[in-house]
């Protein structure tokens, strides 16, 4: 689990799927070209694996934009949204889920108040300020300080592997380049989140396309991979 340290700290599931194992990768891309009875075969076998202890589970086709959806007093059953890409919420019982395959997902959660959030940062997102959305957010629903929330950025496409033209490399105030420029994008989440007045920011070692064997990589696989699905959640006790 990718988080194994939140579940014994702080209560909460939180981890990250991955390829599989077999001759079929368990990619959860529901906004693919995949078969979709095939996706949602395997979204029905993660939600299986959850399901006693999350009665509810949020997904949504993700934009690369800033907009972080609250959710309270949601039903059991999937909760299947458009357009957001970050979720957050105080209620047990509820996963909150993102779809990934090079993009950081960005975990939150304010212990002491019980409030999460989860993200989906892209270099899109990142620019668009989606990390001070969800902040902001769990400060306002979770009556938190900036200081009372953790963070993690998850498993990701590191700078070595993802190079970007001068358009995408002067959102993050690097110079104007002819050439490619490697973008580190959860050193630039971890600088923003320290700017944003959260304190405890921990990044994953993994990289999505040096560790492709375990891990989907849209970049490495020249737009061919699947999905990987990041999750969060406190349990129903």
């Amino acid at each position: 689990m990718e988080l194994a340290a939140w579940a014994e700290r702080y209560g909460l599931v939180a981890g990250i799927t991955t390829r599989g194992v077999g001759a079929a990768p368990f990619s959860l891309g529901l906004w693919s070209d995949e078969p979709v009875g095939h996706v949602f075969t395997r979204w029905r076998a993660l939600r299986a694996a959850f399901a006693a202890r999350f009665p509810t589970l949020v997904l949504s086709h993700q934009v690369h934009g800033n907009v972080v959806q609250w959710h309270e007093s949601l039903p059991e059953g999937w909760l299947v949204l458009d357009g957001f890409d970050g979720h957050a919420t105080n209620q047990q019982g509820t996963l909150l889920t993102v779809t990934v395959a090079d993009c950081i997902p960005v975990y939150l959660a304010v212990p002491e108040k019980g409030a999460i959030a989860l993200l989906h940062a892209g270099w899109r997102g990142a620019a668009a300020g989606v990390l001070g959305r969800g902040v902001e957010l769990l400060k306002w629903r979770g009556f938190a300080k900036a200081s009372d929330i953790v963070m993690h950025c998850g498993v990701g496409i590191c700078g070595t592997c993802y190079e970007v033209g001068s358009e995408v490399a002067t959102c993050f105030g690097l110079p104007e380049s002819a050439t490619p420029v490697p973008l580190d994008l959860r050193a630039i989440l971890s600088r923003q989140a320290q700017e944003l007045g959260v304190e405890q920011v921990t990044i994953s070692p993994a990289c999505s396309a040096h560790n492709r064997d375990r891990f989907f990589s849209h970049r490495a696989s020249g737009g061919r991979d699947g999905r990987m699905v990041a999750y969060l959640g406190r349990p129903k006790t």
